[in-house]
């Protein structure tokens, strides 16, 4: 084991962004999961159709282009996909919901590959975060950290809308008690509309973050699928803080299981996984309802 401080500062801000990373496509997730009680296992290729569109934009006006655009074209199909099926899916019952977004998962894999190919894109990183710079002794990407801080600003603002906003607070009496919240005068319907579509534009930003980092490739969607779900079942429904903590808790896992041990690297996650689901079933932070 290594007992050098860059090693460990190296790993810990890797750790950091993976972490970031997930949160931005989670907490999009766990909300719906928690406020419309909606099984989108879709939600993944939401991310993948958003780092295409960053990709296919920044060819045209750069980066920041396809970095703006990406949510807002997501956002745009996330209402194409309420109003034609997930509206229609609500009272269906969880293997309804499953069957149908299991579906639409390579339904949308089928469309990307028709409108972009197969061939993997990439996009290059902008000139402002190109670079390393030196931090706790170590030279990092800037871009990386853009990442970071990227994350950390969106938990803040999601945070303080949640929490000192009316509309947070309509969203917290939803995931609590939706029955409750429309006796109350609280349009849930949409409530849960614009749930939706918060978490879609923000699955279609982590794609586009994604997109430097990663090759933009079909089913890239269904490679996130799978860390994702895991994240919000660690961290417990329908949670701000059950999201960043399950993030931080993969991140961590994952990274630093890497590197210390390679071998058990492929199941530590998955056994930590099942310790929760033994220990705390609803995850780590659920929300009360």
């Amino acid at each position: 084991m290594s007992l050098d401080p860059g090693f460990w500062a190296l790993q810990t801000l890797n750790a950091l962004q993976l972490s970031m990373l997930l949160f931005l496509l989670s907490i999009g997730l766990t909300v719906i999961f928690g406020l419309m009680h909606f099984v989108n296992l879709a939600h993944g290729s939401l991310y993948a159709l958003g780092a295409y569109v960053a990709a296919a934009a920044a060819t045209v006006g750069g980066y920041w282009t396809g970095f703006f655009l990406a949510p807002v074209a997501v956002a745009g199909m996330g209402i194409l996909l309420y109003g034609g099926l997930i509206k229609r899916m609500r009272k269906s019952g969880p293997m309804a919901q499953v069957l149908v977004t299991f579906g639409l998962i390579f339904a949308l894999l089928d469309l990307t590959r028709i409108v972009w190919g197969d061939i993997a894109l990439a996009i290059e990183v902008p000139p402002l975060l190109a670079g390393r710079v030196s931090l706790f002794g170590i030279d990092y990407p800037v871009y990386r950290l853009f990442i970071i801080a990227l994350g950390l600003a969106i938990f803040a603002a999601l945070a303080a809308v949640l929490k000192r906003t009316q509309i947070g607070a309509m969203i917290r009496a939803g995931v609590d008690n939706d029955a409750m919240a429309a006796c109350l005068g609280i349009n849930v319907e949409r409530l849960f509309f614009i749930v939706f579509c918060v978490g879609c534009a923000l699955a279609g930003l982590a794609g586009a973050v994604a997109a430097p980092l990663l090759s933009v490739t079909p089913d890239m969607g269904l490679q996130i699928l799978i860390p994702t779900l895991i994240v919000i079942v660690i961290g417990g429904l329908g949670s701000l803080q059950g999201a960043i903590a399950g993030s931080l808790i993969f991140g961590f896992v994952q990274t630093f299981g890497a590197v210390l041990a390679p071998q058990l690297a492929s199941v530590l996650i998955y056994a930590l996984l099942a310790a929760v689901l033994v220990i705390r079933p609803m995850g780590l932070f659920p929300a009360k309802g």
